[in-house]
């Protein structure tokens, strides 16, 4: 008999952990189902969700343009921050989703952005590159959607060279107030929007390599944070 599969626009509610009836994290997001939320996001991703992100990736961008040598963009999506790094820069871009790797391909071909060296369909948590690889790590807007975000940054500290950066643009949610009850009721619906509202800054703060150096608020109303960390310098 095959089993019954479950719906494929809410998540299962044994996923969604709760303390005296509050939900407090969302588990696991399969990867197929992330693949699904995504196919349907980009055609509309950079007309949509891209305007809302616009400040945060600036903001990454212009300190990794002030940084030298290679850059992993994990999470790269259609491509939007790329004709914004500077051409000094050599960047490598990867992202889970076929279909906003396609339109990053097409960004890159027609505005000949020459320093992006590579596009490539790659599992964050399963990085293929050797260890301290790149100078810069960033991750923007992905933490939030990948499987097991825990497994993700230790593999975005490990292609990071000692003395490099890791960087997060990210949303992380709020216990209280209106924002903490509109995110814990988005929660269910989890696997349909592609992305965990309820997500705690303590599941990033998980490499021992990584110091954090730098923390700020985000424009619009501070939804999003830049996390800059740098990876500890073997003694």
């Amino acid at each position: 008999m095959t089993p019954a599969r479950r719906p494929a626009n809410r998540i299962l509610k044994t996923a969604l952990h709760k303390d005296d009836g509050r939900i407090v994290a969302i588990g696991r997001i399969d990867e197929d189902v992330v693949k699904v939320a995504y196919r349907r996001w980009a055609p509309v991703y950079d007309r949509t969700f891209g305007k809302i992100s616009t400040e945060g990736r600036k903001s990454a961008v212009r300190h990794i343009n002030s940084r030298k040598g290679s850059v992993l963009e994990v999470g790269v999506g259609t491509g939007l921050a790329l004709s914004e790094y500077a051409p000094h820069l050599d960047i490598t871009g990867i992202d889970l989703s076929p279909d906003m790797l396609e339109k990053a391909r097409e960004r890159v071909a027609e505005e000949g952005l020459t320093n992006v060296k590579g596009l490539l369909e790659m599992d964050a948590g399963n990085l293929e590159f050797a260890s301290g690889a790149f100078a810069t790590t960033v991750a923007m807007y992905v933490i939030t959607v990948v499987p097991e975000p825990e497994k993700v940054m230790r593999e975005l500290a490990r292609v990071t060279r000692p003395g490099g950066e890791v960087i997060l643009v990210n949303h992380f949610s709020q216990t209280e107030g209106v924002r903490g009850w509109v995110e814990r009721r988005m929660a269910p619906f989890a696997e349909l929007i592609g992305w965990r509202p309820v997500f705690d800054v303590s599941r990033v703060m998980v490499c021992d390599n990584l110091e954090l150096i730098g923390s700020e608020p985000l424009k619009p109303w501070g939804i999003f944070t830049m996390m800059r960390f740098r990876k500890r310098t073997v003694s």
